[in-house]
């Protein structure tokens, strides 16, 4: 049965299916109640939160379902990344993107205290409030913060680019793996070298990490319909993660542009870049991206450089201009169809099963 799965198990889940989170304020109570209440494992992606928005989130989250929730959380590459930085470089980072903010008719910004929450605090929220799942990209928590989190019985799951990075995170502690391919949309998530050395194929990657460690290892990567989660159970993976497909429904926070442009019925193109966030990540090629790559050692760091293309959202949204957003997106958008949650889930339950049958005849 392929449902029946060491990840089902642990987690008590009816399917091995994890609804991936998402970062920038595109996680929302309303996706994750949906995925939980059809028995799969739903996330919140809360790095953008301060420990009281943290506490909001769970207890809303719990208010509409006993179910099982990730949370989930950045880990600081650098202890510096969320401090000011030098008024030149900040007037810098602003002036590559002023034409931008200059065609929408809006301000550029200014320096704030910090670019994002206090990590420790968010920490300490996410185990104050003991969700069942804390899941975390760009690194492994300290060994004192995973020890807090076996003592609570909060599963832990980190995300690996390698199967070195597998490695390490097993060594650590860490209860599950996701194994991310370069075909996922969003941040690619290496943490021991710079994510253009880490660019593995999910098909690659899987089967690899699946051998390295002993945890159970969740695929993600180009993973948007029931073939996709067959194939991956097939790689010895113990459950699939799925992002791109589950951002496209209304329950998500995404802009009726990003979801259009997931949804359309034309190839997407979609390409690894820096130029919304400072760090590689994947979306849909257009005019920022095309703009701003022959400038690639000129843009700003994280979280500066998503900072300040953020502040372009709201206007870029009213005024129509899909070019000025970041439409991060997976490689499998093409096979994306559904736009309400539970007709998502239960065409990837129907489809999985079907597959599994027909590699069984």
């Amino acid at each position: 049965m392929w449902k029946n799965t060491e990840v089902t198990r642990r987690l008590e889940l009816s399917a091995p299916i994890v609804q991936g989170p998402f970062g920038s304020g595109l996680s929302t109570v309303d996706l994750v109640v949906a995925v939980c209440e059809s028995g799969l494992l739903g996330s919140f992606g809360v790095h953008h939160l301060d420990g009281k928005g943290i506490r909001a989130v769970a207890e809303r989250i719990r208010a509409r379902t006993p179910r099982p929730f990730a949370l989930n959380l950045w880990i600081p590459l650098h202890a510096h990344e969320t401090e000011r930085i030098p008024d030149a470089q900040f007037a810098a980072a602003c002036d590559l993107l002023r034409p931008y903010f200059n065609e929408l008719g809006i301000q550029v910004p200014e320096q704030p205290a910090k670019f994002a929450p206090d990590f420790q605090e968010q920490v300490e929220a996410v185990l104050d409030v003991r969700p069942a799942v804390f899941s975390f990209v760009f690194g492994i928590p300290s060994a004192e913060v995973l020890e807090k989190c076996r003592a609570r019985k909060i599963v832990t799951i980190g995300v690996a680019t390698t199967p070195a990075e597998a490695k390490a995170l097993e060594a650590a502690g860490v209860d599950m793996i996701v194994a991310t391919g370069f075909e996922a949309g969003g941040h690619r998530p290496s943490f021991q070298q710079n994510p253009e050395e880490s660019l593995m194929g999910t098909l690659s990657l899987v089967p690899q990490v699946v051998d390295a460690v002993k945890v159970p290892v969740i695929a993600a990567g180009g993973i948007a319909d029931g073939r996709g989660i067959a194939a991956a159970l097939m790689l010895g993976a113990q459950g699939a993660q799925i992002g791109t497909a589950f951002l496209a429904c209304d329950e998500s926070a995404a802009s009726e542009l990003h979801r259009q442009s997931l949804l359309s019925t034309a190839p997407a193109k979609t390409t690894l870049t820096r130029a919304f966030s400072g760090r590689l990540a994947r979306g849909i090629r257009n005019g920022v991206i095309d703009d701003l790559a022959p400038h690639v050692d000129q843009l700003a760091p994280y979280p500066l450089q998503g900072w300040l293309t953020a502040h372009l959202k709201s206007a870029a949204v009213a005024a129509g201009r899909h070019d000025l957003l970041a439409l991060w997106s997976g490689q499998s958008a093409p096979l994306v169809r559904y736009r309400r949650a539970r007709e998502l889930i239960a065409a990837l339950v129907e489809g999985t099963a079907a597959s599994c049958q027909h590699w069984r005849e």
